[in-house]
């Protein structure tokens, strides 16, 4: 069942991503070669209004070239927790702080090829203040409610894996079927 490294190599060194080839002995005892993209690892939170509305993103992805609707979302730095990059990527991008903060799970969002790991949060009793953007970073804020989002999914708006996953979640939370260990911030 299980495949054992043999050998591997760097193929790629980016600033942000990495490329590697590694030989494999399979269950079998023949050798194979995997590439995969070795990521850092991320975060993306569900933040709850009181309103029972949630705060979404749009942003231009430029490998897929379109704008895409996303929950708020970003990369750890080396080291970092992943409540700690929650915090910051909510406060960088929307400018809201959150009182309390619930760990959802992780998604594994290309097994194939991909490390990527992202960890869910959900935040609650959000504070607004004035987002600090990175100055390669462009989006807009806006918030929708669970019946506009479900819509916005089943008609394709809304693509991406890792808010499609969330919105599992969020339906899940939201019907009491799902429960959170909410903590304050």
């Amino acid at each position: 069942m299980f495949e054992r490294q043999e050998s591997g190599e760097l193929v790629y060194d980016g600033r942000f991503l990495k490329v590697r080839r590694d030989m494999v002995r399979l269950p079998n005892g023949r050798e194979a070669s995997r590439e995969y993209v070795v990521h850092p690892g991320a975060v993306v939170v569900l933040p709850l209004l009181d309103d029972g509305r949630v705060l979404l993103e749009r942003q231009f992805r430029y490998p897929i070239g379109q704008v895409m609707t996303e929950f708020p979302a970003g990369k750890l730095d080396p080291g970092e927790d992943p409540l700690a990059c929650a915090k910051r990527e909510l406060f960088e991008e929307t400018g809201y702080t959150a009182a309390e903060w619930a760990k959802a799970g992780a998604l594994h969002l290309a097994i194939a090829y991909s490390t990527e790991i992202i960890h869910i949060f959900f935040a609650r009793g959000l504070r607004a203040g004035e987002r600090q953007l990175d100055e390669d970073e462009f989006l807009d804020v806006h918030s929708a409610s669970l019946p506009e989002l479900l819509q916005a999914s089943r008609a394709g708006a809304v693509t991406d894996a890792k808010t499609l996953t969330c919105l599992l979640w969020l339906q899940n939370v939201m019907a009491g079927d799902w429960s959170l260990d909410w903590q304050a911030a």
